[in-house]
Parts: structure tokens; sequence; C-alpha cells
């Protein structure tokens, strides 16, 4: 009975707060600049209860009496993870810490044993996708966020010794790296970078594609070429054609009409007297062809 009557007594000194442990294992998962705050769960039987995270960056240590500043996203949440990432914004050490509430009693604080620095954050390769498109190649990579960068390396198979490399500082849409030639392939790998912690990430898979197009390619230079070949038969016909037209307007070919052609003199001469042949003959050697022309015009 007086140890019974001391164990009420010690309750009513130390109140409600004593009957709830304070949350235990808390630690932080940190992922690719994303950081989350993590607890095991403090159980009341048939009661909810309800966890609040606090912070205490350098800042607060060094200038502000070593205040804690409350994460409002995390106040009275029944949830025993808190996303942390927005109040961790600069890359020094912080102090973290949570309390859970039941009703109107409350644990002591369970603290991070250490400290957290976004530095330790664990950066993994980027997501992607290498493209050929004809003998384009491109890449596809995956949105980490406005803090990271990519560095892309790319190198025609069997010469490794020749990496080219890409830094991309911002993913928009696919990223079009080199023109590729028929045959042998190309291989792409990347990397992640993070300026604000001047850290990057182990290389991803490299992945190869190959020219895709060798045929088609052919087939559209073919048609190209046998096009070129048909404009240039049918230009030259008429251009030849073109040159007949302006001949014949500009320097027309005149036939006489038949009524207007002199015929040959016969074969045979009517048999006249000397006076006749003679005159007859000088006609016919004096009078030229135009002559007889224009006389018969008149």
């Amino acid at each position: 009975f007086i140890y019974l009557l001391s164990f009420f007594l010690l309750l009513g000194i130390l109140g409600e707060d004593a009957l709830l442990p304070a949350p235990q294992n808390i630690s932080i998962l940190s992922t690719n600049m994303k950081h989350f705050l993590t607890w095991s769960p403090v159980i009341v039987q048939g009661e909810t209860v309800r966890y609040s995270v606090e912070f205490q960056g350098e800042y607060e240590r060094e200038y502000a009496n070593e205040s804690w500043i409350p994460i409002c996203e995390c106040s009275l949440i029944t949830a025993t993870v808190c996303n942390i990432t927005e109040d961790i914004s600069a890359t020094v050490a912080y102090n973290l810490r949570v309390r859970a509430d039941v009703g109107a009693g409350r644990s002591e604080w369970g603290t991070l044993k250490g400290f957290f620095n976004r530095i330790t954050t664990s950066l993994t390769p980027p997501l992607m996708k290498v493209i050929a498109d004809g003998y384009h190649l491109l890449v596809e990579l995956e949105d980490m966020g406005p803090a990271f960068q990519f560095c892309v390396v790319y190198w025609k198979k069997g010469q490794e010794s020749r990496m080219q490399q890409k830094v991309v500082k911002e993913v928009s849409s696919v990223v079009h790296l080199d023109t590729m030639e028929a045959g042998p392939d190309y291989c792409v790998k990347a990397q992640t970078y993070v300026e604000a912690i001047n850290r990057s990430s182990s290389f991803s898979q490299a992945q190869c594609v190959r020219a895709q197009g060798g045929r088609s390619v052919w087939l559209v230079t073919a048609l190209i070429s046998s096009g070129f070949a048909v404009a240039a038969l049918t230009l030259s016909f008429l251009t030849w054609k073109t040159s007949k037209i302006f001949q014949y307007f500009c320097c027309p070919i005149a036939v006489l009409p038949e009524t207007l052609k002199v015929p040959e003199p016969p074969t045979q001469l009517i048999p006249c007297g000397r006076e006749e042949a003679e005159q007859c003959d000088l006609m016919v050697r004096v009078m030229p062809s135009e002559e007889v022309l224009r006389l018969w015009i008149q």
C-alpha cells in the first residue's frame, strides 16, 4: 500500500507528461537534395498521438540564443515523417528534434543524434533515355529540380578514348548531342551535379544506339537524284523548243507560192525563125527571175 501510494504521489508531482515517452530512433533520409526526418511512433492505447518538429541552424545557435524554429508543416501531425527540405536551405550543420502530444499531455523532446548537413545527401544518376532519330543522337533526361545540372558523356563505340562531353543546365526537352555516322553504335552516360554542395553523382549505365534510316536515306537520295535528272531533261527540251519558236518568229523561212514559181525551161524548143530565136535567147539570158516576177505582178 505504501508503494502504491508513493507511485500515485509521484504521478501527481510529475504530471501527465511523465506518462508520454519522447519519440525514439530519430534519423534523416536524404536523397537528391530532398530531406525527410523520421522517428518511431509513440504508442498510447486508445489515443491519437500527434507530433511536432523544430530545427536549429548555425545562425540560431550562434546569434539567436540557441533558439529553435518550428516547422509549420510538421506541427501536430499524426505521421511519423516530416519533409524538412524547404527548411534545410543552407549548407551548414542543423539540429532537429521531435515531441509527442496526446490531448493536453506532451512528451520531452527527442533530439537527432549529431548534426545534419545537406552536403551529405545521397546523389543518384539521372534517369535517361537515348534516342536515335535518323542520324541524330538525342538524350532525354529526368527533371530533378532547379538545383541539378547534368554532365552527359557520349562516344562512338570502340573509340572510348575520344569521349565528348556536354553540360546540360536546364532540362526542358530532348537534348541533341551529335550527328551519327551509319554503322557504328554510339553510347551515352550521364551524372548529376549540384552546384550548391559542389558534388556529383556516379555515372549512369551506358546506353547505346545505332543510326536509324540507312535504307530510307538511300531511297530519298535516289529519288532526289532521279528528280534532278528528269528536271534537267525537261529543262533542256523546253530550251530547245523555245529557241525554235523564237527562230520561227524572228527569222521565218520564206516559201514562194506555186503560182510564183518559174518553171524549168523546156528541154525541146519549138523551131522558130532566126530573129525570133535571137530575141528569145536574149530575153532568157538578160532578164532575171526577179524582173519576171515584177512584170507578172503588174
